[in-house]
């Protein structure tokens, strides 16, 4: 197989997407860098961290940096999933059914705080995420595409928080954390008056937005990283502190990913690093650590640390 050249255009749309979203949030550069490329990667992305440090304001900035509809949701406790999907109703004078659609047709959906809803209202989003469709009364409805959940959680030690449930985990391609921005950064943000999403201009038009999934999926991919993913996935699988490992989904992901930061950094092939760079943001929340590992403080991304550098990487 022969790799294509990067696109000039492609690289120089992703840099401006990348700069529109340092513009809003004054910080956070390794977040920015995989909400964007999660995007390109046609996944869906998991920001969590406490309360304050941005995960709306990158969530918003993405949404309006791209041509196309946004949906937001903010969950509560009472929120239903007829909330999200839409409702179907009876119209009286004609004697016919109407559908309505919610907020999960748009481009981008932003699920804020997530998880103060309920698993059976998180667990509505179990279908859009996948199969990029909804289905209400027995009749499926397709959604847009492109098609991206942002989604923004608190830790669960916090108030009034659920966890997610394992299968709704496992369809986000990627979990990140913000963190406390840098000095100079938060000393920006303090002069700027704060975070400015909604100043936020769109820079990708649909076909722009097209013509760069297209090229992400086009990264050539080598044999060996292929076995190289298979070989960390299934790894998790096997370690003593874990008690349900990756999934075959996680894997596809995965290497999605990969390709995604390889393209963001104008190469046509993935390289091991771009594996490594992704490998905790991918798996990380999708790992089940045993109660032991877990009374000894031990975290997913010590796991899969270890499996790293266990692992030999190919050449």
């Amino acid at each position: 197989m022969t790799a294509t050249r990067p696109s000039t255009a492609s690289a120089g749309t992703a840099r401006q997407l990348l700069d529109n979203l340092r513009h809003a949030l004054r910080g956070g550069e390794q977040a920015i860098r995989m909400a964007v490329a999660v995007f390109l990667a046609e996944g869906h992305l998991l920001l969590e961290d406490v309360p304050g440090v941005g995960k709306t304001t990158l969530a918003r900035a993405l949404a309006a940096s791209v041509e196309g509809t946004v949906g937001r949701v903010q969950f509560t406790p009472d929120l239903l999933p007829s909330d999200l999907t839409g409702v179907t109703i009876y119209r009286q004078e004609s004697g016919t059914f109407e559908f309505h659609p919610g907020p999960l047709f748009a481009t981008i959906v932003i699920a804020d705080e997530i998880n103060r809803a309920s698993p059976k209202t998180q667990s509505a989003l179990l279908e859009c995420m996948q199969e990029r469709q909804v289905t209400v009364d027995g009749t499926s409805h397709a959604l847009p595409e492109p098609f991206m959940v942002i989604a923004t959680q608190n830790p669960v030690e916090m108030e009034g928080t659920y966890p997610l449930p394992e299968a709704q985990r496992d369809r986000f391609m990627a979990q990140v954390s913000i963190g406390y921005p840098a000095e100079e950064s938060e000393l920006e943000l303090l002069a700027a008056g704060g975070w400015r999403p909604g100043q936020t201009t769109p820079v990708l038009t649909q076909a722009q937005v097209t013509d760069m999934i297209r090229h992400v999926s086009e990264v050539f991919v080598s044999d060996a990283v292929r076995h190289y993913v298979l070989a960390l996935v299934r790894a998790t699988r096997q370690h003593d502190a874990v008690e349900l490992g990756a999934s075959p989904r996680a894997g596809l992901q995965l290497l999605a990913l990969a390709r995604s930061v390889a393209a963001l950094s104008e190469r046509d092939f993935v390289i091991p690093d771009d594996v490594q760079e992704v490998l905790v943001p991918v798996l990380g929340h999708r790992l089940a650590l045993t109660r032991s590992a877990r009374s000894g403080s031990t975290t997913a991304a010590d796991v899969l640390e270890e499996i790293r550098r266990t692992l030999p990487v190919p050449r």
